[in-house]
């Protein structure tokens, strides 16, 4: 599926996420690369599924980390979008 990509990808995953494990973001990755798209994979460790929305008050810096990964990705400053 990766090979059909037609845009690059940024890909934000919880390192504790027990859903989607590190296998499982590996294998994107090694797709991502096979197929030659442009991509950026961000991890954090120790984050749960869900870090970003519903708790994210208790992850608040993550959160905001993340958020930053975002706004980079699509080229806005802080606070802009």
């Amino acid at each position: 599926m990766a090979g059909t990509f037609e845009a690059p990808v940024l890909a934000i995953f919880a390192g504790a996420d027990e859903g989607i494990g590190t296998d499982a973001v590996a294998a994107f990755e090694h797709a991502l690369v096979a197929a030659g798209v442009e991509h950026r994979v961000v991890t954090y460790p120790g984050a749960p599924h869900s870090f970003f929305d519903r708790k994210h008050e208790e992850f608040t810096a993550v959160s905001a980390a993340a958020w930053d990964e975002v706004l980079g990705f699509i080229g806005a400053s802080p606070g802009t979008a």
